[in-house]
């Protein structure tokens, strides 16, 4: 792994000379998840000041509550201290400024790739969206009554959370 990955591998040499997290466990010392989307903006750990360690972070495009998300979280609240989830996504979103028709036609269009057998969960209705999958993760039978569930949108341009209840 060379060349694109250069400047990654430099600083990770710099990183690890003064590595100072091998105590922890793996198990979220805050109790909390937070779904989140991929988008660089967001910084999931300085915006809700936490630290390594402190919760598990499940990013994916346009912070959604997928099947994988779901399994994810099963693993985090019985065998890694979870016991709320935060799901969190933002401002300025571009899964919701598209359908997946038009992902799949822009796609289709600019790279000659068919990829009609994916579903990209866009999020025309970000508050609808959130809202769903807020209900998703309460009422997933997998998943414990007790779990504290909440949502709320981050903006990217203020840096504040704005809460959404169901």
């Amino acid at each position: 792994m060379t060349g694109a990955f250069d400047d990654l591998l430099a600083a990770n040499e710099k990183y690890a000379k003064n590595f100072s997290i091998s105590s922890l466990t793996g198990r979220a010392a805050r109790t909390l998840a937070v779904v989140t989307c991929m988008d660089s903006r967001i910084d999931p750990l300085g915006l809700l000041g936490l630290k390594a360690g402190d919760a598990k972070i499940l990013r994916n495009a346009g912070a959604r509550v997928t099947d994988d998300v779901l399994r994810t979280l099963v693993l985090a609240v019985y065998l890694l201290n979870v016991d709320r989830v935060l799901v969190m996504p933002h401002t300025d979103c571009r899964m919701a400024k598209s359908t997946d028709e038009d992902v799949h036609r822009l796609l289709l269009d600019d790279f000659g790739m068919d990829t009609r057998s994916l579903e990209f969960h866009t999020v025309p209705d970000q508050d609808a969206a959130l809202r769903r999958d807020l209900v998703r993760i309460r009422t997933y039978p997998y998943l414990p009554e007790r779990l504290n569930v909440g949502g709320a949108v981050y903006d990217v341009h203020s840096g504040k959370l704005m809460p959404v209840e169901v």
